[in-house]
């Protein structure tokens, strides 16, 4: 069964109406202002377009062995049964990078997998596969902490929701 992230379709739109919104406001100020001409209307068009752009997360599908990861301009596969390595860059973002037996690499961000339960517990299943397939040269020590955090912060998130922390 593939599962996906749930908050993509919002986090979209979101992106599109900032976009929107942008475009909607230098056509506007710039109406009021100096005069709009096309040149200057497709200038900021095309500004909005990029912001759209920028602002548009990578849509994360997971099915039993595979992690797949869509943007604008490319979709990447991950064999999650057969990853070489899970690891955390070291720097200040969030992020978790796989690469699988085939060379190909894919980031997500590690929010991503806390408010998506189900996508973490099979990305979890399946890099346990790995584990045990021998094919996970680098994460194990990495993939026991990432659980150990996500559950952390799962099981703090229920406690406060319910009001008892």
């Amino acid at each position: 069964m593939q599962r996906h992230d749930v908050q993509w379709p919002a986090e979209a739109r979101a992106a599109a109406g900032h976009a929107g919104l942008a475009a909607l406001l230098a056509l506007f100020v710039d109406t009021v202002g100096a005069g709009l001409t096309v040149p200057r209307a497709k200038a900021w068009t095309g500004l909005a377009a990029a912001l759209f752009v920028i602002l548009l997360p990578p849509h994360v599908s997971v099915a039993p062995g595979r992690l797949t990861v869509q943007s604008l301009t490319c979709t990447k596969t991950v064999r999650t049964n057969r990853l070489l390595s899970l690891r955390r860059p070291i720097d200040v973002s969030e992020r978790v990078a796989l690469c699988d037996e085939h060379g190909t690499h894919a980031e997500l961000d590690l929010r991503l997998l806390l408010a998506n339960p189900p996508l973490w517990l099979q990305l979890e299943a399946d890099a346990r596969t790995s584990q045990d397939l021998g094919s996970l040269l680098h994460g194990s020590p990495g993939l026991d902490r990432l659980a150990r955090r996500i559950d952390a912060e799962t099981a703090h998130s229920v406690l406060e929701v319910s009001g008892i922390e």
